[in-house]
């Protein structure tokens, strides 16, 4: 008898599991086989250690054990508490003063604040634009509300950030809708670690600027690693540009706690908006609220609070930046190494800055991850390469990983 099946698929494509969680798994399983010492785990998302644990901030950790029941339990409000929607706009923007009209409105991680752009920004049956070398959850974000990801070359032949493309794609995506949502991540790209130049900025407004005027395009600037890339305010220098767009592009900011403050497993982030009136920041704040109602309702008020209490106490403050930037400090070191040896064997690497993630760019990315997770050595295969979560391995592990990446890939030629 045909196995029966229940729930409707509604065209989305549903896995049986999560691609990058299957292969943490299958990691986890080696590990507690074999012993840790014999595996790397270079797939997670998340800042570790040199022995593999998870880092969170001592002085984030202090906070979180001193609040109160009610400052944890306590339903917060649909858009955030007001506390926390003033921080999370300071912590996004940091010494930039927008002229425009600012809104925040918190979401369960970044995921969230990518997801009401798609539910509101854009049609059922929409294509939304990102760059080829992207992170898979926009996908499913997408395909999980009737739309669909069509993407852009990020890079051109001189590997350089790819305009032209972009200008491109857009154009012939907007001959088909009247919408158009475009993915920006940056800086410290996820999965390549690349952050758009000043220059990039430029041909990126020069793009937008050349769309039809009647056409209603959102840019949304994914920045959910931004305080790993490296100076806080030096990788914010593209915020002015924002304001630069022409009046028919309405640009929103994905901001997230989990990476900036080690609250992963606490879900939360922030969608912040910069528009140009009044008019449509209310309005952004309207829809906001009642796309999270209809999903997730309320998130936790426990890491709201944390953010709020962090900006309300300088000294606090100082306090959580000099240690996170010790830990970014870190990571750069790692990123370094891994682009080092990376250039000494001859492995070809997507342009890198900064970041957790580095890529390699293969044309059979499943068989040489399928070959390293023999070796015990668990990479992300994507559409176009290797992901290598530098985040989550030992600078060590980072400067012999690159000879044995490229070995897998020459026996699989």
């Amino acid at each position: 008898m045909e196995e029966m099946i229940f729930a409707s698929e509604q065209g989305r494509v549903i896995p049986k599991e999560d691609k990058i969680f299957g292969i943490n798994n299958r990691a986890k399983a080696m590990i507690a086989e074999e012993g840790k010492e014999k595996v790397v785990n270079a797939t997670i998302g998340a800042l570790l250690d040199d022995d593999g644990e998870l880092i969170v901030l001592s002085s984030v950790n202090d906070v979180f054990k001193n609040l109160s029941p009610k400052e944890f339990a306590e339903y917060a409000p649909i858009s955030g508490t007001a506390e926390f929607k003033a921080a999370v706009i300071k912590d996004a923007l940091r010494t930039y003063e927008a002229k425009g009209f600012v809104e925040a409105s918190v979401t369960p991680g970044g995921t969230g604040a990518i997801r009401n752009t798609v539910a509101n920004y854009s049609d059922r049956g929409d294509s939304v634009l990102a760059a080829d070398w992207y992170w898979s959850p926009y996908g499913t974000i997408a395909s999980e509300q009737g739309r669909k990801v069509e993407t852009f070359a990020f890079f051109n032949e001189e590997r350089k950030f790819n305009a032209a493309d972009l200008k491109k794609r857009a154009e012939e995506i907007l001959k088909k809708q009247q919408r158009l949502v475009i993915i920006l991540n940056t800086p410290a790209h996820n999965p390549t670690g690349y952050s758009l130049t000043t220059e990039d900025w430029t041909g990126v407004k020069k793009v937008l600027e050349s769309l039809p005027d009647e056409k209603k395009i959102t840019l949304l600037v994914d920045v959910a690693y931004i305080d790993f890339a490296g100076d806080e305010d030096e990788y914010r220098s593209f915020l002015p540009v924002l304001e630069e767009m022409p009046e028919n592009v309405l640009t929103l900011i994905s901001h997230s706690l989990s990476k900036a403050y080690t609250l992963y497993g606490m879900r939360c982030g922030a969608l912040i908006c910069i528009a140009k009136t009044e008019e449509t920041a209310e309005e952004f704040k309207r829809v906001c609220e009642f796309s999270s109602r209809a999903s997730w309702s309320n998130c936790p008020r426990a890491p709201q609070t944390i953010l709020a209490r962090i900006y309300s106490d300088p000294e606090l403050k100082a306090k959580v930046f000099d240690e996170r930037k010790g830990y970014r400090e870190m990571l750069l070191r790692r990123g370094k190494a891994f682009e080092k040896a990376a250039a000494e064997c001859g492995l070809e690497m997507v342009p890198f800055d900064a970041g957790f993630f580095a890529s390699i760019p293969c044309s059979n990315p499943d068989k040489v991850s399928a070959r390293l997770e023999k070796e015990g050595i668990f990479l992300v295969p994507l559409a176009k390469g290797l992901r290598v979560s530098i985040a989550s391995v030992s600078e060590q592990v980072c400067c012999m990983l690159p000879s044995r990446i490229l070995a897998a890939m020459k026996a699989e030629e």
